[in-house]
């Protein structure tokens, strides 16, 4: 049986993720850079740890000897992406991780012909975000001819983690961008567009999340632009570093999680949908868990994936909870 790394492990997600891949039975290790933290969940699961930096030069892929997989849960991936991602290269070992920070994506695009002659896949973005939009816009481009523009809007109920949080900042701090006749381009002077997430119409300010690169891959749509809603206390203010982990379970079931996509085809024709889950949180570990053992049964490619691209556009549905809505 091929052997997975959660790196991260003792984190918010962390954890979460440890525990699904436990009740799924898989050959898998935890890693962290914390010994006093990783022991005790090492000793609860009843699996070995690994510690080691993600930092360069920091030994990481001899740190990944007899590895198959890594899925990567240390944020924020501004970090640990690339120090890992360079990592698994060195060692030969598949990489996922569960950002929405675009610059990972980016990162793993420029590194995906090093990836191909690697042998080693780069699979960013297996929660949530991009699987559920990266697969919501698979399923509206397949309902036009020709598709030509694609907007998305997330929908961010409830708390936000403190790692989230923290990544937000790193998505705030790349810039706005859209994706314009198949580059990405800067629009400094993007403005708010209203969306409908089921309850009418509200106003989602643009944001630039790793779908830009994700979605014109997995969709080939030249044209794109990305927005969010944020309600409640979902996006915090202040010290991010004093934010508790995470919302509570009864916080998580009580914020179920949406996304709308439109798509444009070239004859002008309009396709809208809209995809439901359980709360971000909760979907992220469930599917990142899911992505890891799928590639740890073989089903990958080298070099840059993405989840539609490579698991196809109904994977997001195969987790419980999940339903797209054409509007």
């Amino acid at each position: 049986m091929k052997k997975l790394l959660i790196y991260g492990a003792t984190g918010y997600t962390g954890r979460m993720a440890a525990a699904h891949a436990k009740t799924w039975g898989l050959d898998f290790e935890i890693a962290g850079r914390n010994q006093q933290r990783l022991a005790p969940l090492a000793e609860q699961l009843g699996v070995p740890l690994r510690v080691f930096e993600a930092e360069a030069d920091a030994g990481a892929a001899q740190a990944l000897a007899g590895i198959d997989v890594l899925l990567n849960v240390a944020g924020p991936f501004a970090k640990t992406a690339e120090p890992l991602m360079r990592a698994c290269l060195e060692a030969g070992v598949d990489y996922l991780d569960i950002t929405a920070e675009i610059n990972v994506y980016r990162l793993a695009e420029r590194l995906g012909d090093e990836a191909v002659e690697a042998g080693v896949m780069l699979l960013p973005g297996v929660g949530w975000d991009v699987v559920p939009t990266d697969c919501l816009a698979v399923h509206v481009a397949q309902r036009v001819h020709e598709p030509q523009s694609l907007r998305v809007a997330l929908q961010v109920p409830g708390s936000m983690s403190r790692g989230s949080a923290m990544s937000v900042s790193e998505i705030i701090g790349a810039g706005l961008m859209a994706r314009v006749d198949g580059h990405l381009a800067p629009i400094p002077e993007a403005q708010p567009q209203d969306f409908d997430f089921g309850e009418g119409l509200v106003p989602c300010a643009p944001l630039s999340f790793g779908d830009l690169v994700t979605a014109w891959h997995s969709a080939s749509i030249p044209n794109i632009a990305m927005f969010v809603h944020v309600s409640g206390d979902a996006f915090p203010e202040g010290d991010l570093s004093q934010l508790p982990d995470g919302p509570t379970a009864e916080q998580r079931d009580a914020h179920r999680a949406r996304a709308v996509a439109e798509v444009t085809a070239a004859d002008g024709t309009v396709a809208r949908s809209m995809i439901e889950t359980v709360n971000g949180y909760s979907y992220t570990p469930l599917a990142a868990v899911a992505a890891a053992s799928r590639v740890l049964e073989g089903e990958r490619r080298s070099g840059f994936e993405t989840p539609a691209r490579l698991f196809g556009g109904g994977f997001a549905e195969t987790i419980a909870g999940t339903v797209i809505t054409d509007l």
